[in-house]
């Protein structure tokens, strides 16, 4: 029982960090969601994960009465869409639209923070390497193509 309860710690614990690695990238662009808001969605979509495939043990479960651990994980995703709907914002004047990286980054957080309360390490690290190499890479490319547009 004890391993468990590590193992599950364990869980939510690099969800945290992982979420935390993509917020402080976040933080440092200066971007509406940081490290705080992405380290409290990655851990908190691992959380739900636990529950949902671990909280319901011991109940009664039938033929009739079964028990989807998917569920939980669907709803997260939802819920995780109104947070970051509140994060994009049209700015009719300038005809542009911001807040869409970050809504997706949270996104992304959640998804890395159910795959850590699934248990799923390798992937969850992999997907955060490639989200961050993703946001700087594209940042890099960003500013090279807006410096050569500026001189043409």
């Amino acid at each position: 029982m004890m391993e468990m309860q590590l193992e599950l710690i364990t869980r939510i614990f690099v969800a945290a960090l992982l979420g935390g690695a993509i917020g402080l990238e976040r933080e440092y662009r200066a971007k509406e969601a940081g490290f705080r808001t992405h380290f409290l969605v990655a851990l908190g979509s691992a959380l739900f994960m636990i529950v949902s495939a671990y909280g319901f043990e011991g109940t009664m479960i039938t033929e009739s009465h079964r028990w989807d651990v998917s569920r939980v994980a669907a709803q997260v995703v939802s819920g995780i869409g109104f947070i970051g709907a509140g994060t994009i914002i049209f700015h009719k004047s300038e005809n542009v639209v911001r807040g869409l990286t970050t809504a997706a980054g949270l996104w992304v957080t959640a998804a890395i923070g159910l795959a850590c309360g699934g248990g799923l390490y390798i992937l969850s690290v992999g997907s955060t390497f490639l989200v961050l190499v993703g946001l700087e890479a594209f940042n890099y490319f960003l500013h090279k193509f807006d410096k050569k547009r500026k001189r043409d």
